[in-house]
Formats: C-alpha cells, structure tokens, sequence
C-alpha cells in the first residue's frame, strides 16, 4: 500500500493550494482528482479576490489569504491583474452598508476610499448616472483559477507530489483511502471536493448553490474595476432559493465577465433563462451599456455551501486521520491560500496564526 504524508481529495484551487502549502513544508503529498485540474467551482468562477466582509471570520481569512496572492502576481500565466473593487450603492440604503463596510476596512488597516456621486461616474463613465455612490479598494484583483490551479500542482509535482489523474477517493479507510480501482493509499486525508465532499463526510452540511456566469466579447478599457452592488452580499449570504446580484469584472484580455445569480435546489447544468434575464436586467441597472454588449457563451457552476457562509476547515471529529477543506461557496478562490496555511498548521500541530474555531467541520451543522 503506497503511503503518504498527505492524500488530498480534490484537485479544486483550494485542493491545489493545500498541496502545495503541505508540500513547501517537506510532506510527501499525493492529489487525486477524477475530472479535470482546476475544474468544478474553480472553472466556474470569477477568480476575484476580494476583501469580503459580511462576518468576522470571513473578513479574517480573507485578509489573511489576500497577501500570499502576491507571489502570483509576476507569474503571467496567473493572469492576475489588479483592477481594485469598486462597490457601487443605488440608494441610500446601499449607502449605509458602504459607510458600515468603510468602517470596518478602516479600522483593519484595508486601503479604501469613499465616492460620492460625480467621483464614481469619474472612476467609472459606463456606471448609470443616478447611483448614490462607492467604495474603491485597490488592493483587490483578479486571477484566473483554473491555470493557478495547475500551476500549483506543477509545483507540488517538482516537490516529489503524485497527481493520480483520472481517479477517485470512493471511500475514507483503515487511515488512509480507497479509490475507484481499487487502489488503497495510506496517510493522513484532506477531503476537499468541494460539492462532492458529503459523498465521503456525510456528516457535513454542504450543499450545492448553482449560478450563472456570462462573458462577452472583447471591449478593451470599457471598464477598469470589478463593479459590485451593496447587494451582492446578501445574494452570497442569504438562503433565497434564488437570488441575483450586478457583479461585472473586466478580464486581462478585454472581455467583460458577468455575474451573478444563486439557486438552491438544482442539480442540472442547463442554463436558466428566465433567471438568466434576471441577473442581466440587474447589473443593467448599474451598467446600461452593458446591454449593448455582445454576449458570447452563458453557463453555470456549482458552489459549495454552508449554512453559515463559513467554509469547513480541520479534523473531523470521530475519523482518524480525515480533514476536509471544503464549504467556501464563493470565496474559494480569495481564501485558498489562507486556508492552507491554516490547516497545515493544524495538521503539524502548530498553533495558527489564525483562530480556527470559526471553520471547525462540525461546528452545529449537522
């Protein structure tokens, strides 16, 4: 039986990135992963990396994350690019969450700067004319996933890791896993398949929320920031069966990404277009030009979810040698490489930089 300092299960980002982190620290690190590299939730994202705020212990990771982004910035093929966040309002009720959001960042050191009315149109021409105002943080960026992903198992490979491509954990055993053809693989186990997770720890509650994305066609310097509404977060956060948000970002090579919608209770990929129309006619209430854009391709993702919004992160009590990574929805990308830090620390038995109560798997949600 071929044994191992780590078994991950998931070659999702925040898989690859655990990998990597267990890798850097000396550990003989195998990941395995059925599908495609990058795929799952990291193929369906944004790839934004954003300073989110809607609960403390969101707002610790993902600032506890963001700075180790930077040593992707100088590798091109991340494709990261530092656009910022510019979070707009279209009434004073969005002005409210932006001045509470501003506090919160000031107070965490966040680099951010308030907009009025005539700021924002200067920041951004192609907004609507009637919003109330901003929020700009120009720390946040983008990358695109799915090729970090690789490139974080390139790096685990040149470590002495093994990719078992093309293969599944089926079951959690005798400390160690059992894959889809029979082969069994000693060492401690990191679950983190994302949606799949419950399939090995049914214990946990994840559950899958689907969205929609769309991306255009080239439109160079159309737009210069990631433009979200005050309401994203609570599309992200609330448990609407179905709820819709104007998030727009600009990619690297000129196309515009367009988001984003949240549903429960679907299990099909087939693109909604009633709630497809929903999500376009919002984020035309903040972009109108973006009407006149040309559309190339829409499809949707699946997100892991957690009742709280909070991912699960560390040992599973009653499971010897089992950890899981998994429940981030979708702020997997931001937060990958904090929460490898952070169970790698757990899993060495070093205490973290960062408290991990708020993440325990089986924190009330079973």
């Amino acid at each position: 039986m071929p044994a191992y300092d780590l078994i991950v299960a998931g070659a999702g980002i925040v898989g690859a990135a655990c990998a990597l982190a267990a890798a850097e620290e000396g550990l003989r690190v195998a990941v395995v992963e059925p599908g495609p590299i990058g795929g799952g939730a990291t193929a369906a994202g944004m790839g934004h990396l954003v300073a989110m705020d809607e609960s403390p212990a969101e707002f610790a990771l993902a600032r506890y994350s963001l700075p180790w982004w930077e040593a992707w910035a100088e590798e091109a093929a991340a494709e990261f690019r530092r656009c910022g966040t510019l979070w707009v309002a279209d009434d004073e009720t969005g002005m409210v969450s932006l001045q509470a959001r501003f506090a919160r960042f000031a107070a965490a050191d966040v680099a951010c700067e308030r907009l009025d009315a005539a700021a924002l149109r200067e920041a951004e021409p192609e907004l609507a004319h009637d919003l109330a105002g901003g929020l700009r943080v120009p720390g946040d960026a983008v990358v695109y996933p799915p090729q970090v992903t690789r490139l974080m198992l390139d790096r685990v490979n040149a470590r002495g890791g093994a990719l078992l491509h093309r293969r599944k954990v089926v079951a959690l055993e005798n400390g160690g896993a059992r894959l889809d053809d029979g082969t069994r693989l000693a060492g401690p186990v990191l679950v983190a398949c994302g949606c799949d997770t419950p399939a090995l720890l049914p214990e946990l509650a994840i559950r899958p929320r689907r969205g929609h994305l769309v991306v255009t066609d080239r439109y160079p310097d159309w737009l210069h920031h990631q433009v979200v509404e005050t309401g994203y977060a609570a599309s992200a956060h609330g448990d609407a069966d179905e709820s819709v948000a104007c998030n727009v970002q600009p990619r690297p090579g000129g196309q515009l990404l367009v988001g984003s919608s949240r549903e429960y209770g679907r299990t099909g990929n087939a693109v909604s277009m009633s709630l497809l129309a929903r999500m376009l006619r919002r984020c035309f209430r903040f972009l109108p030009g973006l009407a006149r854009c040309k559309a190339l391709r829409a499809w949707t993702g699946f997100r892991p979810a957690t009742s709280d919004g909070l991912p699960c992160i560390g040992a599973v009590p009653s499971r010897r040698n089992v950890w899981v990574a998994a429940g981030h929805e979708g702020l997997g990308v931001t937060t990958a490489p904090g929460t490898a830090r952070l169970f790698v620390d757990l899993l060495l038995g070093r205490a973290p930089r960062l408290d991990p109560a708020p993440y325990a798997p089986l924190r009330g949600m079973t």
